[in-house]
């Protein structure tokens, strides 16, 4: 779950290099202005999300050119060799700038631009740190793969550290790898779907608003077996656990009058998987929610909104921004017989991009509780908090 709101600043600079030169008013050969060019077909627009797509994988989990946004969405929570409780996330978007590359004779054309966020969260030290990397999709910078793979995505990785982030999907085994030596974290990590994908809303179409066109393709892996390295503060450990991948395509996610989302992604210790999405006005009113629920078996049930309940039972004001997100939440689906407690593992756990300005959302990892005693896990995602925030996309 995750906007068509791409940051403004961002997307007229990357397209305004993109586009010809004479799209651009830049002069001709010479220092002479160019001509007007002549006349031309209109542009092609972005492809809206559909209710009708045929899904194919493993083809799907690769990229789909034409929509405005995608994204591949891995978050996890993790045990270390020492003992620790880790939390991880691990984001791949791609921002179109284009619906398509521009008419140029170059390699270094684009259509758009490659985003990849990475977050490790230690509960027990009280410590989150956060990295990212956003490039031009284009040849030394970053790219996307297709099928058979197994690259999915590239990008270069931050000035400083040497060589790239990386997805690539092996089978069903999806390989995650960064390093930010500046910031002291890395990623190594094997992640294993132990399902087929989930089709989060009827065949896949998830919808975001009342109003028509305003929805992803979206699918879900709720429970991924994982191991491998995370980096800290200088130190490496081994971890295992389990994870939870999102994957959506789509071009206009959010209506005019919505501001961001709160999504929860809950892994429950009976093997069921519960996935709640809800999007909020500016006044902070819940405009849109669904949700899906995996049976054990894998059998996905939708929720709407009138089918459960989600209330925040506390606050935290981050520092940095002056945002003030939800910290806590009981969770009711009286049709499945659930009254869960969701606890943040960490309330500090907020992302702030130093790339993009007015980007800072909070991600973090949750335990769930039932009765009093655990329950499961998982993670939630809040975003359009706080003066001047915007989604990740």
């Amino acid at each position: 779950m995750r906007s068509d709101r791409a940051p403004a600043l961002l997307i007229a600079v990357l397209a305004w290099a993109a586009a010809p030169p004479a799209a651009r008013g830049a002069p001709a050969a010479g220092g002479q202005a160019a001509a007007p060019a002549p006349a031309v077909a209109p542009a092609p627009a972005f492809r809206p999300a559909s209710p009708d797509h045929a899904w194919r994988f493993p083809a799907d989990h690769f990229t789909r050119p034409g929509f405005r946004n995608e994204w591949w969405y891995f978050t996890g929570n993790l045990v270390a060799v020492d003992g620790r409780r880790l939390g991880f996330q691990f984001t791949v978007f791609r921002v179109g700038l284009l619906p398509a590359p521009p008419p140029l004779a170059s390699d270094w054309r684009t259509d758009g631009a490659i985003m990849i966020h990475l977050a490790i969260t230690d509960p027990s030290a009280h410590r989150h740190r956060f990295s990212e990397v956003l490039w031009r999709d284009a040849p030394l910078l970053a790219g996307l793969g297709a099928p058979p793979g197994p690259r999915v995505a590239w990008a270069l990785a931050p000035p400083g550290t040497a060589g790239r982030w990386t997805l690539d999907l092996d089978g069903a085994t999806w390989r995650l790898d960064a390093d930010d030596d500046a910031a002291a974290i890395s990623l190594h990590l094997r992640a294993t779907a132990e399902g087929a994908p989930v089709l989060e809303g009827k065949n896949g179409y998830s919808r975001k608003a009342a109003a028509a066109g305003y929805a992803s393709e979206y699918y879900s892996e709720p429970r991924l077996a994982i191991e491998g390295t995370l980096g800290l503060a200088g130190a490496t450990v081994a971890v295992r656990g389990r994870g939870w991948m999102d994957r959506e395509v789509g071009s206009s996610q959010l209506a005019p009058s919505q501001v961001g989302w709160d999504w929860l992604a809950l892994r429950l210790d009976d093997g069921r998987s519960l996935m709640l999405y809800l999007l909020r006005r500016a006044d902070g009113a819940v405009d849109w929610s669904s949700g899906e629920l995996v049976a054990r078996d894998g059998t996905a049930s939708p929720l709407a909104a009138g089918e459960f309940e989600v209330r925040p039972t506390g606050r935290w004001r981050s520092p940095e921004t002056g945002a003030t997100y939800p910290s806590g939440w009981r969770v009711e689906v009286p049709g499945a017989r659930l009254s869960l407690e969701v606890r943040p593992e960490l309330a500090a756990a907020e992302d702030r991009s130093r790339l993009v300005p007015g980007l800072f959302y909070w991600e973090g990892p949750v335990e769930v509780r039932a009765g009093g005693a655990r329950a499961g896990e998982g993670y939630v995602e809040l975003t359009g908090y706080g003066p001047g925030s915007r989604p990740p996309l």
